[in-house]
C-alpha cells in the first residue's frame, strides 16, 4: 500500500506525541523531501526529523505533471499530490480543504489527521478523540468546530 503524508498530519500528530499512530495505521508513509523540509523548518511545535523515522520512505519529487491545476497550493501539497498521482498512491493524509479538494480531483482516496484519530479510537490505541483534538488545538492546530463536533457525536463523545 502506497499512502503519502503533507506536512500538517505530521505536525498535528506531533503536537499531541501520536505520531507513532501513523506506522500502527500504514506501515509505512511517503514523504517528498519538499514535506520533510517543511515540518523541520520549525515552529512551536517539534516534529522529529522525517529522515530519522524508519517508517518513513522519503520520496525525490519530480517536475508536477499538473502545474497549473496545482498552481493554488504550497510547495509541501504540490510535490506531495504530484508524487501520489504518479506512484498511484492508494491514499493520501492531507488536512487543508484546498489539498484535499485538489486530491480528489486528481482521483486520489484522502484521510486527514482527524480520520487518523477516528480510526485510532475504534482501535483502543487512543482513550478520546474529544480530547486529543482538544489538545491540537490548544497547540494551534485548527479543525472546524462543527466537523470536530459531529465526528465525536459519530464516536459518542461530548
Amino acid at each position: 500500500m502506497i499512502v503519502f503524508s503533507n506536512t500538517t498530519p505530521f505536525i498535528a500528530l506531533s503536537s499531541i506525541q501520536q505520531l507513532s499512530l501513523l506506522p500502527r495505521l500504514f506501515s509505512e508513509v511517503y514523504v517528498v523531501y519538499e514535506v520533510a523540509e517543511e515540518c523541520q523548518a520549525g515552529g512551536h511545535i517539534k516534529v522529529p526529523p522525517l529522515q530519522s523515522l524508519s517508517w518513513v520512505k522519503l520520496v525525490e519529487s519530480t517536475q508536477p505533471l499538473k502545474q497549473t491545476v496545482l498552481l493554488e497550493l504550497d510547495k509541501g501539497e504540490k510535490h506531495t499530490l504530484n508524487m501520489a498521482c504518479h506512484l498511484k498512491a492508494d491514499r493520501v493524509i492531507i488536512d487543508e480543504k484546498i489539498g484535499r479538494n485538489m486530491a480528489e480531483y486528481l482521483g486520489l482516496k484522502v484521510v486527514g489527521t482527524l480520520g487518523i484519530l477516528l480510526t485510532a479510537k475504534q482501535n483502543g490505541w487512543i482513550g478520546s478523540f474529544s480530547q486529543c483534538v482538544a489538545q491540537m488545538q490548544k497547540q494551534g492546530v485548527y479543525y472546524h468546530p462543527a466537523l470536530v463536533k459531529r465526528l465525536a457525536q459519530y464516536m459518542g463523545e461530548p
